[in-house]
């Protein structure tokens, strides 16, 4: 379980495929607290520490988190979000977040609005998901507030430091990001079309 509050920025220091996997060396600030089996958020996607060091930890990817997740485009060099699981009795600073990705999406526009960016993203609506004005997302793990909810599109308001210490710096037009839509309201919508 996550906050979806970015703790820090990983860079992805080596890609290695094996079979249908893929293993993934992320150097961080956290690596070096980091353990086997330990559960961690990349880009909002909840994968697990199977070797770590002082400098960095590798996780691996299967076929279905590749399928359903931008990682199979991660490249060498790039910038990702990271945020460890909570701790039982810690304060829930973003929202519920499971690190488990309903979808990707595109980002259609970025607006400079002097002191602060709005962007907006569409994803295919064929996989039933929505969002609601002043719901919550999360873009690659950063629980955000939705602004503009369309039927397959919506914007969020990104404040500059949350420009700064997130990968948000690095999205421009045609970025494809990790979307995880509200459980609480995934739970609704399906009790929903369960009752019609």
């Amino acid at each position: 379980m996550f906050t979806g509050i970015i703790e820090s920025l990983g860079i992805v220091k080596a890609i290695e495929k094996e079979g249908e996997n893929i293993h993934l060396t992320i150097t961080s600030s956290i690596s070096k607290e980091l353990k086997i089996d330990q559960s961690v958020a990349h880009n909002g996607v909840c994968l697990t520490v199977v070797a770590c060091d002082e400098y960095s930890h590798v996780v691996t990817a299967i076929q279905e988190t590749l399928d359903k997740t931008n990682l199979s485009s991660w490249q060498v060099g790039e910038l990702i979000n990271l945020e460890r699981a909570m701790k039982l009795g810690d304060r829930l600073d973003g929202h519920i977040v499971q690190g488990h990705v309903d979808q990707i999406a595109t980002c259609v526009d970025k607006i400079d609005q002097d002191g602060s960016w709005l962007f907006t993203f569409e994803y295919d609506k064929k996989m039933n998901n929505i969002t609601i004005e002043k719901g919550s997302i999360t873009v690659n793990g950063t629980s955000l507030t939705v602004v503009n909810s369309g039927i397959n599109t919506f914007s969020v308001a990104i404040i500059p430091y949350t420009y700064e210490h997130t990968v948000f710096k690095n999205i421009i037009i045609g970025s494809i990001v990790n979307l995880e839509f509200d459980v609480v309201g995934k739970y609704v919508a399906k009790l929903a079309s369960l009752t019609n």
